[in-house]
């Protein structure tokens, strides 16, 4: 499971065997959460609370260009 950035406690990483839409899943001690990367959604969350949210989506926008980058080269398309 590759590991694509560590920010503010916060893991960003993506499966070996995923699948689409584009996604990125995001931990936090005992707190998980998964936001697609085309729209920004929020497509699973545990424990994060609104502020942590808010704080990762920021995160994964300004990122979002690596983590596609990433994405495409990984699942080679």
């Amino acid at each position: 499971m590759p590991t694509l950035l560590r920010v503010d406690g916060y893991r960003f990483f993506f499966f070996s065997d995923e699948h689409l839409p584009k996604h990125v899943h995001i931990e936090k001690s005992d707190k998980y959460m998964r936001i697609e990367l085309e729209t920004l959604k929020v497509t699973d969350n545990y424990k994060m609370t609104s502020k942590e949210i808010r704080e990762v989506i920021e995160i994964v926008e300004k990122h979002k260009q690596d983590f596609m980058e990433a994405w495409n080269e990984y699942f080679n398309q």
